[in-house]
């Protein structure tokens, strides 16, 4: 997706790929406006020949309660079918931001919430649902009922028609300044929201870390804090939504008493205006609360559009974020080193720089161990072999490439990287060495179960390859070495391991550097592992807060 991408244009593109339908949205719209204007032009005629002792024809009686089912069926259809439509536009833009997420840079990870994430993912994009089902087009019907009503009554009763001009223009600037209002209320609410559905996965995933430093009280006051944000944002839309309705139903009632006043004042000046046939007085009570109904329609309406432009905002900010900046260039190894790192600065926040001025070169074929205290940089270099981030200064080539330009496609087969948990995907135990890579063969798969020594787990399992996956079928150790089946299916040349063994007891521990030993020949290796250090007598580089 290009960055000048929008929500306008995503949902200009839904809509030509569903022609069929929005077609049949403006078809049955359209059905809908016209059949509620035409009960009250029968009902006028039945009502105007029962008071002059006419004869009335059944067919008049059938064709108004005809037209009274077939406009709430329209009215219903319309409902429907608005929902469909309405779901569509949302797949369509789910879809665009999912693929836009796949290509922003890992450092926009880092400095977003998940939670914020999540929040335009679902929350931004429901707006745009009820923009469609509640929203924009209800509206338009609303206000093409509401001219052809007023058409309909300047032809009926032209003092009506001249009042409602004076009443109108009224309305239409206090709903402007309803619309204004709720604007700032429904962003401050969009983003009140975010904050709060940040917090809930952000404090799961360090309640350990919470409860070790005793910061429950902290994350408790921080989320009230957000509710209360939210809760005020909400408490302002309300507010706006609680006030308009009444006023619009205070003025139905007042230019429907002031009409039949005038009409019974007897002066003929007065008549010439507002006279008016039994029939036509029945017709425009009828129309008078038709006109003023999709005005409160409309001030509803309006809530759901604004709510619907702060989200759009939201996913617009989204869809301008810079993508990474691939050459589309095929991965060519050249006879240079494996890995050569020359003169690398990288910081996450330009005042606490992480790596300084960091130079080293490493063979095809070396194993080499990185030390240093906690937060020294080493799982950031990691990163910045993968191509995650781009260096601040200085070059990082892998064979010759800049790790940064290297496709994704390529780094599968290129890179092999095994972190200190096991990260498991949905689906079966093969999905979780395939990554849901269709092009990996059986024989692949059982080639790399047999190297990492976990193939007869795999095999006495009630389904084999295909048992679907659950953490309580392996232990943590059996895990890491699913870890590592993963990082070499695909035959790479590099291995990325990032203190694999952490979190394992010594007997377990033994087993998987053994199995690391092994896997690792032929191949160039860069450890954040002492113990790994130990057992294959490998290079060490330590890396400090300046230079490597």
């Amino acid at each position: 997706m290009n960055r000048n991408k929008t929500v306008a244009s995503l949902l200009k593109l839904a809509i030509r790929q569903h022609i069929l339908l929005s077609i049949t949205v403006c078809l049955i719209v359209a059905g809908a406006i016209i059949t509620s204007l035409l009960p009250p032009l029968v009902l006028e005629k039945i009502i105007d020949g029962l008071s002059t002792s006419a004869d009335v024809s059944p067919m008049l009686f059938a064709a108004y309660f005809a037209l009274l089912i077939l406009s709430s069926l329209l009215s219903s259809g319309q409902e429907a079918i608005l929902v469909v439509f309405g779901q569509k536009m949302t797949h369509a833009m789910r879809s665009a931001l999912r693929e836009k997420m796949s290509k922003l840079p890992a450092d926009f990870f880092t400095k977003t919430q998940p939670g914020a994430i999540v929040s335009r993912f679902i929350y931004d994009v429901d707006t745009i649902e009820d923009l469609f089902t509640d929203g924009i087009i209800s509206m338009f019907a609303d206000c093409c009922r509401m001219v052809s009503i007023f058409v309909i009554l300047f032809i009926k009763n032209k003092g009506l028609a001249i009042l409602l001009l004076c009443v109108l223009p009224l309305v239409a600037l206090y709903t402007r300044h309803v619309q204004k209002a709720t604007l700032k209320a429904q962003i401050d609410n969009r983003k009140a929201v975010a904050s709060v559905s940040s917090a809930i996965p952000e404090t799961l995933h360090n309640i350990r870390t919470i409860h070790t430093l005793q910061a429950e009280k902290f994350m408790a006051e921080r989320y009230d804090d957000s509710l209360d944000d939210s809760y005020r944002a909400i408490e302002k839309t309300n507010f706006f939504d609680a006030v308009y309705s009444p006023v619009i139903l205070i003025l139905n009632a007042a230019v429907t008493a002031l009409v039949y006043i005038l009409s019974a004042s007897g002066s003929p000046i007065i008549l010439s205006f507002f006279g008016m046939t039994p029939g036509t007085s029945v017709a425009i009570i009828n129309y008078i609360s038709q006109v003023f109904s999709p005005i409160e329609s409309i001030g509803m309406e309006i809530q759901t559009v604004q709510s619907a432009s702060a989200g759009i905002h939201r996913i617009n900010e989204f869809l301008a974020q810079p993508e990474r900046q691939i050459p589309d260039l095929a991965f060519c190894k050249n006879a240079a080193p494996a890995i050569a790192i020359s003169h690398v600065s990288f910081a996450y926040d330009p005042s606490h720089p992480i790596l300084q001025d960091v130079s080293f070169t490493i063979q095809p074929g070396e194993h080499v161990t990185l030390t240093g205290r906690t937060g020294a940089g080493k799982s950031t270099l990691f990163k910045l072999i993968l191509g995650f981030y781009q260096p601040d200064a200085g070059t990082i080539s892998i064979f010759g490439n800049d790790a940064c330009c290297i496709k994704d496609t390529d780094k599968r087969s290129l890179f092999g990287y095994v972190e200190q948990s096991f990260k498991p995907v949905d689906g079966t135990i093969r999905d979780q060495i395939t990554l849901h890579d269709d092009a990996i063969t059986d024989a692949e798969i059982q080639q790399a179960v047999n190297t990492v020594g976990i193939a007869g787990t795999i095999a006495n399992m009630p389904e084999g390859l295909d048992t679907p996956y659950s953490d309580s079928l392996f232990s943590q150790g059996q895990k890491q070495l699913l870890s590592i089946a993963r990082s070499i299916i695909k035959n790479p040349e590099i291995l990325l391991l990032d203190e694999i063994t952490a979190n394992l007891d010594a007997g377990t521990e033994r087993i998987v550097l053994d199995t690391l030993i092994n896997v690792s020949k032929n191949r160039t290796v860069i450890s954040i592992s002492h113990r790994l250090f130990e057992k294959s007598g490998s290079r060490m580089i330590t890396m400090g807060t300046q230079k490597a």
